[in-house]
């Protein structure tokens, strides 16, 4: 989900060919969500093989990264770990899924297509399998993968701070609040996007946002960035009522510590049944858990790839085979990751 902060947070512009030679850390449960609520049939339903099993995710991950590899990035992806206990939105996420996957069913029976692609997109579910299926394909393409402890972002945000990484690459600005000093959204996406639940398309380019900059533009400190977030609610916690991104800007610039704005709003509001830590949210956005990790870079193997995607999950032969052939071609006249690991 991540937090809103709407336009308070910008960026700049980019081509795909600015970032060549990068290597660029991918959350990678974002983009997979992405892949299966996109990668879908006009009424929503998942791309399937003959069995019934769901392709999308593999759809996404295949040729959208290999887009990746043709234009000289370096793509890292950066798995979730186990979520911490404090967090919030899981049941809420569950709940919502359940209840858009009824709304799908009666949609297709009375013929809505428009309304069942609305409803399955937001109904979609990442298996364990799915996940397994991601990494497998992943090595098979050469493409690194790193299992975090907890939350990728905060992996993803500590492993640029050291330099191992350029930059974190999501649609959201939590890996900013994890002290990230560079996000690129919109990296997988290119040329245009439709709005949801409009018939109009924008055109969408990548976007790289800097955090000293956004902290400079705003006025504020990380710390304050973190409150604004709490404020308005994050993964691990509902935010406070009719506090949206500029009221909660104007709190934490006011009394600029957490002990202090605590103050003077009603924290415990957020809650029903149960009342979560604000210091304890507050220091694992700051502490951000992570892992010292070693990327290892390992060969494109054709081979694996054609068993598991064209003769396991029934892709075109034909086109798996071209995108192989490219990536194989891009690899070879690109230097080696530890080149640019050093």
């Amino acid at each position: 989900m991540g937090v809103k902060f709407g336009s308070l947070i910008r960026g700049e512009k980019i081509d795909l060919s600015d970032l060549k030679g990068k290597i660029i850390g991918i959350d990678a449960f974002l983009f997979l969500h992405q892949f299966l609520s996109s990668i879908r049939q006009p009424d929503g339903t998942p791309l399937q093989d003959s069995k019934g099993r769901i392709t999308s995710h593999l759809s996404g991950i295949f040729y959208r990264t290999a887009k990746l590899i043709e234009a000289g990035i370096k793509p890292v992806y950066v798995f979730d770990g186990p979520k911490p206990e404090f967090k919030y939105v899981t049941a809420q996420r569950r709940a919502k899924r359940e209840e858009s996957m009824e709304k799908w069913k009666k949609a297709i029976a009375r013929g809505d297509i428009k309304a069942a692609r609305k409803y399955a997109q937001a109904s979609l579910t990442l298996s364990d399998e799915m996940i397994e299926q991601a990494k497998k394909l992943l090595e098979y393409m050469g493409v690194p993968v790193v299992q975090a402890p907890s939350e990728g972002e905060a992996q993803i945000a500590a492993m640029v701070k050291k330099g191992q990484l350029w930059a974190a690459a999501s649609q959201d600005a939590d890996t900013l609040l994890f002290g990230s000093p560079r996000l690129i959204r919109n990296l997988s996406i290119s040329g245009r996007k439709k709005l949801p639940g409009k018939d109009v398309y924008i055109e969408i380019k990548p976007e790289l946002i800097k955090l000293d900059d956004v902290l400079k533009a705003l006025g504020i400190s990380r710390d304050q960035l973190i409150i604004m977030a709490m404020i308005m609610g994050t993964d691990f916690n509902p935010g406070i009522r009719l506090y949206g991104p500029k009221k909660s800007l104007k709190l934490v610039k006011e009394y600029k510590t957490l002990d202090k704005v605590l103050e003077n709003i009603d924290w415990n509001s957020q809650f029903k049944d149960e009342v979560i830590d604000a210091r304890e949210i507050f220091d694992f956005f700051k502490k951000g858990a992570a892992k010292d990790v070693k990327i290892k870079e390992t060969p494109l193997d054709e081979k694996k790839i054609i068993k598991m995607m064209v003769h396991e999950f029934e892709f075109s032969e034909d086109r798996v085979l071209k995108v192989i052939e490219n990536m194989k071609k891009y690899k070879a006249s690109s230097s080696s990751l530890s080149k640019w690991l050093k």
